[in-house]
């Protein structure tokens, strides 16, 4: 079983190229203002450490990323990983005013990881996976870089399944959104954003992919009736 992504990666990459000054602002209009709020419970389950060394995957503007840093302390490090320039450049210029001195932002592809087996006590991915083009490879080289006894985090869109939340969620996910974000910016980008959340797999598919990648004591915690999951595994 493989979890792939069909829109060519030199599209995906040019949306959020195109929205990353906008991307925080329309992360809280996409989430309802929860999703710091989901960051939270799932920073409190897995138990950060100072100093640990933590890898923050399709990282974006790091919005996670710079919480990380603040967990782990001036002894620990957190990594944050994009494929986009664009979000990289407000990420980094964020950075340089707030004078962090433990988050490196590197450009690369979460496919391919350039760091070595072993390396890192925790790896996240935020609202990320569901845009790569192959998610089951993603979650292959996550289980690779983490240490052994090392946690993994996925946290991501899901689709609500009672059938009156699932309706508003459809509401709000293919009509509205888009709609908004064509008023911010364009329509184009985030009308993909809907779309992405749209065709990405239930949490249970999902449960099963990090078991296929490897991961143990893997489960997931949904909020806002499935409306996003949390899912977590761990390496042997």
């Amino acid at each position: 079983m493989a979890l792939t992504n069909k829109t060519p990666s030199t599209k995906v990459q040019h949306v959020f190229d195109n929205i990353a000054d906008h991307y925080d602002s329309m992360n809280n209009v996409i989430s309802l203002g929860l999703h710091n709020h989901w960051r939270q419970q799932v920073d409190a389950n897995l138990a950060l450490q100072k100093g640990d060394q933590v890898l923050d995957l399709c990282c974006g503007t790091g919005v996670w990323t710079f919480i990380l840093a603040d967990l782990v302390g001036p002894t620990g490090n957190v990594v944050g990983l994009d494929f986009s320039t664009g979000m990289l450049e407000v990420a980094e210029h964020k950075q340089a005013q707030e004078n962090i001195k433990n988050i490196q932002f590197l450009q690369g592809d979460a496919q391919e990881l350039p760091f070595a087996a072993n390396t890192f006590d925790k790896v996240t991915i935020g609202f990320g996976l569901r845009n790569v083009p192959d998610a089951s490879r993603v979650l292959e080289e996550m289980y690779r870089v983490v240490k052994p006894g090392g946690h993994v985090v996925c946290l991501e869109t899901s689709q609500p399944q009672q059938p009156v939340i699932r309706l508003g969620w459809e509401l709000y996910f293919g009509k509205l959104l888009p709609l908004v974000g064509g008023l911010i910016h364009r329509y184009d980008e985030y009308n993909y954003l809907q779309s992405s959340t749209h065709k990405f797999v239930s949490p249970e598919i999902l449960e099963a992919l990090f078991i296929q990648a490897g991961f143990k004591a893997v489960h997931y915690d949904t909020f806002v009736a499935g409306a996003a999951a949390a899912h977590y595994g761990q390496k042997s």
